[in-house]
């Protein structure tokens, strides 16, 4: 069994009706902000971290100090 256009077509009309037009597009607009600022979130992550750090050689110096 399939989901056919008439079905999703029902499913449509009724979330129409029950939160109307205003709702879902007020709803719409909070996920693209959330999305927008999530990227740029995760863009700021990427430019502050911009120095490195090398875990592996801090382990080696302290090893060779022995």
């Amino acid at each position: 069994m399939s989901i056919g256009i008439w079905q999703i077509a029902v499913v449509v009309i009724l979330v129409v009706l029950l939160f109307g037009r205003g709702k879902i597009s007020s709803l719409m607009g909070d996920v693209a902000k959330g999305i927008k600022s999530f990227k740029k979130g995760m863009a700021s992550d990427v430019t502050d971290d911009s120095d490195p750090k090398n875990i592996s050689e801090n382990k080696q110096d302290s090893e060779n100090k022995d």
